[in-house]
């Protein structure tokens, strides 16, 4: 049986699940993701992220979308 979790409130301070946490498949990703990546390449990519974001225009949400 599969738990459901909102990882994203749940495991603010770690992973509560362990080796039954559903995402396990993103962790070594994850983790090569940092090793082969330098700390200058991601604060690049953050910036270029964040500035793309300021270019887009404005999402407007209306009331009867919600």
């Amino acid at each position: 049986m599969e738990q459901k979790i909102n990882c994203a409130e749940a495991c603010v301070n770690g992973c509560v699940l362990g080796d039954k946490c559903p995402n396990l498949e993103f962790k070594e990703a994850t983790s090569q993701f940092i090793q082969e990546t330098s700390l200058d390449k991601m604060l690049e990519m953050a910036e270029a992220a964040r500035l793309k974001k300021l270019t887009e225009p404005p999402k407007w949400i209306l009331p009867e979308d919600i």
